[in-house]
């Protein structure tokens, strides 16, 4: 064999090692499931939860989808609303697909249903959006952390808005985990501010009549001095609010009609209600932040100049906490990851979160804001009246 031949083996077979070094060399992918009800009556806020975890992962990993060196697989499943579906998927995730983390889900019965699942793989669910408080209550574990707001949160935060000495309100909530959680925290936040909750009612998420509630409504409050308020929580579809205004409470019997700040496309529907008082986990324009003015800049720009809304910003900080905590561990390892988790602060479009070490629920801000009318605007724009921050709220602890 010639020198020369021989050279070039040699040159190829160090140009082959070297080529398929990578091939051996690659990293194994870091798994995370991401469950929403991407169908069913919560499939708009499922969406756009979805929507802010990607744009949360590509800012948090500057465009590289790498944490730690490694590549990050995305795991989306949708869970339909129903609890049942929601454990079978999580618990494929974690023992078929072997996800490092799982995160949501959308209902928060559907959390409720799977909260020993964590615990059972000995792996982290990060909770978002569901709401309940129940979450991170005493059927919670240390392997639950939760970046949604909870129902205490959004009940201060209204209660703020219009609870005083002589205010008589009545509460219209939907008759499930989600209504009694917040109806629960509401009443408390109400009364320590001198209000009267006079009655509560409780209706399947599924009525479409609502006037033997609005009777009931009129009877207990028409005769009562002073401010009076009904105080709809309600989610997803099936709104009453606009048919309780169409009934004329306020002019009939000087019964006003409020509620807590929404999503985009339920905010049109507010536009009737100018000036009404409310409170919301978030508006785009109402934080000030980079963060947040680079989600809205580029939600904008990849959905047809729309803005970010309420679970836009949901997914994003879900996204922020989990590479935030895989960051400051330097690993996937659950343990590892509890151990910085717990009591951490992260920065989100809202502004700074801190998981309270006492039940992991994410401490955040919230927006007590005015609606106003906007000429251009196709909905009524919830501006900005005080920013709660978690220091500024006492939000009970679930355990």
């Amino acid at each position: 064999m010639t020198k020369c031949k021989l050279g070039r083996i040699i040159i190829l077979s160090v140009v082959a090692l070297f080529l398929a070094v990578p091939v051996f060399a690659a990293e194994k992918p870091i798994k995370i499931a991401y469950i929403q009800s991407t169908t069913g009556p919560l499939e708009q806020f499922a969406n756009q939860s979805v929507a802010g975890f990607k744009l949360g992962m590509e800012y948090a990993t500057n465009g590289t989808m790498k944490l730690l060196g490694r590549p990050v697989e995305v795991l989306y499943r949708d869970d339909q609303a129903q609890p049942a579906l929601t454990k079978q998927l999580l618990i494929a995730a974690y023992k078929d697909d072997k996800v490092d983390v799982a995160i949501g889900p959308s209902s928060s019965a559907a959390a409720m249903a799977v909260l020993d699942v964590p615990k059972e793989f000995k792996k982290i669910l990060i909770v978002e959006p569901a709401v309940t408080d129940e979450i991170t209550g005493p059927k919670g574990n240390n392997y639950i952390f939760k970046t949604g707001r909870n129902s205490s949160q959004d009940a201060i935060s209204n209660a703020y808005g219009i609870a005083a000495p002589g205010v008589n309100i009545v509460t219209l909530a939907q008759d499930y985990t989600f209504g009694h959680a917040f109806v629960a925290a509401f009443e408390k936040a109400c009364k320590a501010k001198g209000a009267t909750i006079v009655a509560k009612e409780f209706l399947p998420m599924a009525t479409q009549d609502f006037t033997p509630a609005a009777l009931r409504i009129i009877e207990a409050l028409k005769d009562k001095p002073g401010k009076k308020y009904v105080f709809l929580n309600w989610a997803g579809k099936g709104s009453p609010l606009n048919k309780l205004r169409d009934m004329q409470l306020d002019k009939k019997y000087g019964i006003e009609l409020t509620t807590s700040g929404n999503i985009l496309p339920v905010l049109k529907s507010y536009k009737p209600f100018e000036g009404m008082i409310t409170a919301t986990y978030y508006y785009y324009e109402n934080p000030k932040n980079k963060m947040n003015d680079w989600m809205v800049a580029e939600h904008k720009k990849r959905y047809n100049n729309v803005p970010p809304d309420f679970f836009t910003c949901g997914g994003f900080a879900a996204a922020m906490a989990l590479v935030t905590a895989v960051n400051k561990a330097k690993s996937v390892d659950t343990e590892k990851l509890m151990a910085v988790m717990s009591g951490m602060h992260f920065q989100t479009p809202k502004g700074e979160m801190v998981f309270r070490k006492s039940d992991q629920q994410a401490l955040q801000s919230m927006f007590v804001c005015k609606l106003k009318n906007v000429e251009g605007v196709d909905w009524a724009v919830p501006e900005l009246v005080k920013e709660l921050t978690w220091k500024d709220m006492d939000i009970p602890s679930g355990r």
